[in-house]
């Protein structure tokens, strides 16, 4: 993402991204159709727009004023939101340590939040912020919506057929996103270009599937667990691109990520008879 924004918008870099992912998975989310239908084709799309549309331009418009590493970090959140979603809306059984895994959680958000690097005191810096964390929590939605709905659904069509339909409001906002005024004669414009298709083929096509077919094997929770490792490469990868991540960033980033582990890991019994709720 980075790399695609040093030449390109932030609507012109997520629309690639979803677009090459689309036509990467063409041709199965065209054989889709005769494994998915009735509803089940609303709801695929709407995985697709949760779990990729709309948290690709949320993530990309928050990084033009947020350093990717400090992004990577906030994502972090996706399992408790995870945990929070399944526990709201769709009537699981949480434990007290979840819930204290939540609350500690959003306190090393608040920590990340009130020293960043740019951070004065407005209330505009915490705009990028508030991107990252309604994309995390459309990440949290989509796991459970697949885990409750699609859990029968191969993962190559069911990713297929979600980018593929997604792909069409993306091209729509391509299209009115000045991407016709670019000289493509620039290498700035075709380094870029480069990044959002690398992003959409490796980060978003091959990942959706893989993801897809992690959370029917292995469940929510533990699906929602590999965000673990993104803050780790985000963070390699922000260094690479000159970013500073200092004391306080590495420190909420330990208290965001020991608020996720107690919130996917379990209490001795005595303390984690917690909060239950039937289904």
């Amino acid at each position: 993402m980075k790399g695609g924004l040093s030449a390109l918008t932030a609507a012109q870099v997520a629309s690639l991204r979803i677009i090459t992912a689309g036509l990467v998975l063409l041709p199965y989310g065209i054989k889709a159709f005769s494994v998915i239908r009735g509803r089940r084709i609303f709801i695929v799309f709407l995985s697709g727009t949760l779990g990729n549309l709309l948290p690709a331009y949320l993530f990309c418009l928050a990084e033009e004023n947020l350093d990717s590493a400090l992004a990577g970090v906030l994502n972090s959140l996706t399992p408790v939101f995870t945990l929070l979603i399944a526990f709201v809306f769709f009537r699981k059984k949480t434990a007290a340590n979840k819930v204290l895994g939540i609350v500690i959680a959003f306190s090393g958000t608040l920590l990340l939040y009130y020293h960043q690097p740019a951070y004065n005191g407005s209330a505009v810096q915490a705009l990028p912020v508030l991107m990252i964390l309604m994309a995390t929590l459309m990440y949290g939605t989509n796991v459970n919506l697949v885990a409750s709905y699609l859990a029968d659904v191969p993962s190559l069509p069911l990713a297929g057929m979600a980018l593929m339909l997604n792909s069409i409001p993306a091209f729509i906002v391509l299209c009115f996103s000045g991407v016709s005024t670019i000289s493509f004669q620039s290498r700035e414009v075709w380094f870029s270009a480069g990044c959002a298709t690398i992003l959409g083929v490796a980060g978003t096509a091959f990942a959706t599937i893989l993801f897809y077919r992690l959370i029917q094997r292995s469940g929510i929770v533990f699906s929602s667990m590999v965000t673990y490792a993104i803050p780790v490469v985000a963070i390699f990868w922000g260094i690479s691109f000159g970013e500073k991540f200092g004391k306080w960033e590495l420190l909420s980033l330990g208290v965001i990520l020991f608020g996720v582990f107690m919130a996917n890991g379990t209490l001795p019994r005595k303390l984690a008879g917690g909060i239950r709720v039937k289904k």
